[in-house]
């Protein structure tokens, strides 16, 4: 009997601490981060107005402050301004170098996009800046242009989580910016995660991800599209295989808003040469390929005439989309002869777009399912061409013996 009660203890002692251990080793699932739509009330409920919560962890539920943050709530006012919340009631608003951070649970070495709700106040500089520790990864969003009549935009940054995050990292958002009205700051809201995959290479395309069905978190109830912000790192992209190697950001769509021409995303150029993406493709040095890709109108109301500079290589071209009441998108293709074992392809939108319905919410061409392929040159057609003769010439001489 003693020994039967020992050994229950000892398997309850067990369980507990594989279920303590499961805990502790859980990592973060994509979607909303915990109170990522700053919708849980804090322990004294939401204030009926504006209230500043000092420092501390349990301020907003979820989430640590460090300096001035502001709860805010739809509706709410600053002056003759009306305060804007992305989604929902309520959102989180920055003071002068103030900051909130979450602690998630990640994977060694893997690829993490934060995506993430924004908008500034009264200060037309505003700026929010993004990072992750204890790897120092960061970057410095620009919240000048506002790219949607809204008001407010969606964005997404990547990370890798480094080998000393030891399973854990700290996502942080922070107002960089110091202004003589400490009521001014960006507004953040709906923070989310998702884990990044490298798609496999298709064996007939040398272009990695180039029907963009990997990338960022989308909400499936917020129609304005993801935007990416400038970045030059391929290997911690928000969309794995491609850089944005310019000012202003690209937007990437989905097809539950937007009209896309194959899949469920794609991405959408705006602001001209301003906004510009790219990849480096594995070629062979002069062997001739064909670029090739979908070209189309998104549905948003956009101003045409839409058209994209496309670039293979050595080789560039102008492509403007033709409106076909059968089709929202045309295919396009550059012809171009490899130079190295890497070229570069790119796309931005020739003209700078704004959308119909409101003049000023910025759109523009979308592009979508990016091949590179090697070229059926006419020296192959050519070739194919005498093989076909040949085997006919020998089959008359079979059937004449």
């Amino acid at each position: 009997m003693v020994w039967s009660s020992m050994r229950s203890k000892w398997v309850w002692l067990c369980v507990l601490l594989l279920l303590a251990d499961f805990a502790a080793g859980q990592v973060v699932q994509d979607g909303l981060l915990n109170n990522g739509d700053f919708e849980t009330p804090p322990s004294g409920g939401f204030s009926s107005s504006s209230a500043a919560l000092g420092d501390g962890p349990s301020t907003i539920p979820g989430w640590k402050s460090n300096g001035t943050v502001e709860l805010i709530e739809s509706g709410q006012k600053q002056g003759g301004m009306i305060l804007i919340v992305p989604q929902g009631r309520h959102a989180v608003r920055l003071g002068n170098d103030a900051e909130i951070s979450q602690e998630v649970r990640v994977e060694k070495g893997s690829i993490y996009s934060v995506t993430f709700a924004a908008a500034r106040t009264c200060a037309q500089l505003e700026s929010l800046n993004v990072s992750v520790l204890p790897s120092g990864a960061s970057q410095t969003i620009d919240l000048q242009t506002v790219y949607s009549v809204q008001g407010w935009d969606s964005y997404a940054w990547a990370f890798q989580a480094g080998e000393g995050d030891n399973g854990g990292a700290t996502v942080a958002f922070k107002n960089p910016g110091m202004e003589d009205d400490p009521t001014c700051g960006p507004i953040i809201d709906d923070v989310a995660i998702k884990k990044l995959f490298a798609p496999d290479k298709p064996k007939d395309n040398a272009v990695v991800n180039g029907d963009f069905e990997e990338g960022a978190w989308m909400f499936r109830n917020e129609s304005l599209g993801i935007l990416l912000p400038t970045n030059l790192d391929e290997e911690t992209s928000s969309l794995p295989g491609w850089i944005v190697e310019s000012n202003r950001a690209v937007r990437y769509i989905d097809s539950y808003h937007f009209a896309v021409p194959q899949g469920k995303r794609a991405i959408e150029l705006l602001s001209g040469k301003e906004g510009i993406i790219s990849q480096m493709v594995e070629t062979k040095a002069n062997k001739p390929y064909q670029l090739s890709f979908s070209l189309g109108h998104a549905g948003d109301s956009c101003k045409q005439p839409l058209a994209v500079m496309a670039f293979a290589g050595d080789q560039a071209q102008n492509i403007h989309y033709t409106p076909n009441s059968n089709s929202t998108f045309q295919t396009a293709d550059v012809n171009f002869t490899a130079k190295a074992e890497r070229t570069r392809i790119a796309f931005f939108s020739v003209y700078y777009n704004t959308r119909s319905d409101d003049m000023s919410s910025l759109c523009g061409p979308v592009v979508d399912d990016v091949r590179v392929a090697l070229s059926m040159g006419k020296r192959n057609v050519f070739g194919s061409f005498q093989l076909v003769v040949g085997l006919g010439l020998a089959l008359c001489c079979f059937v004449l013996v």
